[in-house]
């Protein structure tokens, strides 16, 4: 059983801090056996502090794990279900068709693809070694698009790998690569010409020469293209609605016809999609139940709402005529044999089982989540309720600390006075030694 010094340790740093000086073995045995008694409410806070943290770490997983899946029933709602769009020259790009694409065709022309700035540093022997030349450095860093943040590097932690993690820490991509000649800092700018970089340093001499001589291998610049003649513009080369319903993936320039149109062939694809998307979403709410939200209220609640609007949000014996069926566990069974024949049959009837003026089952289930992910929703409703109760446990974490830290620095400071004297008692102390009770107050 931990003892009360790597208690107080694990809660806020070394124990020792909490006094005054180096302790003697004995003086630091009687300050723990002192303290022993807080091991329980310690234990119970921290205890408090892990349910909570893990309550809201799971929270955040079930509405990502929502969100997944309502991406994909969004994809579907429309004329998501039953369009395609393909690309006359291979290479250039690939577009996929949302709930407003409509049929046509587009001229596209891309002229240049989004990328990133690089930048280099000069080849250093080891990435381990200081650089700077003793003094801090305070660094500038700047986009074209106007924003800027200034990190500080200490005097001791100027070398290639904390210049990068310094980096990292700010949000910038930065790393150290290895080549024929050394080590060098490699920087990436997120894509687009707006978030191109420029540093400017302050400070350390060191520091502030080795910034000065970053090469750029790459400039960062904005994807081009044309669309039926009209110039666009993009930070990065995925491209939504630029075509109504359509996001382009760009992948290459060169000119190209892009073709919207009715594909029942779609149909079959996109169902397929859609039951191996719910039935990941059953298996991660599944997962949460077992562990990070056993017994939450709010899964609970989104489980049930979700299996009960597959089970009546249409028919279900249209649904199993379509080759789906719901399994004892609420996860959907995809015979694609039925599905191919129901569509051969009436792709319009199929289509309707999912999307159908906000009346499929894809049109439904992306309602009721958009509903039970709200801000006045059950999810956040409770993530709000348990964050306040973790705000809570901290700070009584915070005094608590407090508190035990005044207590061990008291009791070591008389325990000391005790050993100093001769003294053997806990609290006594002849000659004028002061009690617990003197040196707290």
């Amino acid at each position: 059983m931990s003892n009360v010094g790597n208690i107080i340790s694990s809660m806020y740093g070394n124990s020792s801090s909490a006094t005054s000086g180096a302790l003697s073995p004995s003086v630091a045995a009687k300050v723990q056996q002192t303290l022993a008694g807080q091991k329980g409410t310690i234990d119970k806070l921290n205890a408090s502090l892990t349910r909570d943290q893990t309550k809201l770490s799971g929270l955040g997983q079930l509405q990502s794990a929502l969100a997944l899946f309502q991406n994909i029933a969004e994809s579907l709602s429309g004329a998501g279900l039953s369009t395609s769009a393909t690309s006359s020259t291979k290479g250039v790009l690939t577009a996929t068709t949302g709930a407003s694409a409509q049929a046509g065709s587009y001229q596209l022309d891309v002229k240049q693809l989004a990328q990133s700035q690089i930048l280099n540093s000069e080849a250093q022997l080891a990435s381990g070694t200081d650089i700077g030349t003793g003094g801090k450095a305070s660094i500038k860093i700047e986009t074209a698009g106007g924003s800027s943040k200034t990190i500080t590097l200490e005097s001791s932690a100027s070398s290639l790998d904390d210049i990068a993690a310094a980096l990292k820490k700010a949000g910038v991509d930065a790393s150290v690569v290895k080549g024929s000649a050394g080590y060098a800092l490699q920087v990436r700018s997120a894509s687009g010409e707006a978030s191109s970089l420029k540093f400017s340093v302050s400070g350390d001499a060191g520091i502030k020469n080795f910034f000065n001589n970053l090469e750029q291998s790459q400039a960062a610049q904005d994807a081009v293209l044309t669309v039926d003649g009209k110039e666009v513009r993009s930070a990065t080369n995925t491209l939504a609605d630029t075509i109504k319903g359509v996001t382009l993936s760009l992948g290459g320039t060169g000119k190209t016809e892009l073709t919207v149109a009715q594909d029942s062939s779609q149909i079959a694809k996109n169902v397929k999609n859609f039951v191996a998307g719910f039935n990941d979403l059953n298996t991660r709410l599944a997962a949460l139940q077992g562990g990070a939200l056993k017994g939450d209220n709010a899964l609970a609640q989104v489980s049930s709402q979700l299996t009960q609007l597959v089970k009546t949000g249409v028919s279900s014996s249209a649904l199993a005529d379509a080759g789906i069926t719901q399994d004892s566990t609420g996860k959907l069974v995809l015979d694609e044999k039925k599905l191919s024949a129901a569509i051969a049959a009436d792709p319009s009837a199929v289509s309707k089982l999912f999307t159908n003026d906000g009346k499929g089952i894809a049109d439904q289930l992306d309602k009721k989540i958009d509903g039970l992910s709200a801000n006045g929703g059950i999810i956040k409703r409770e993530a709000a309720q348990v964050g306040k109760e973790l705000d809570s446990l901290l700070d009584k974490k915070e005094k608590l600390a407090a508190t035990l830290t005044k207590q061990a620095q008291a009791l070591a400071q008389l325990y000391t006075l005790q050993e100093q004297s001769g003294t053997g008692g806990l609290f006594g102390a002849p000659g004028g030694a002061r009690s617990l009770f003197d040196i707290l107050a």
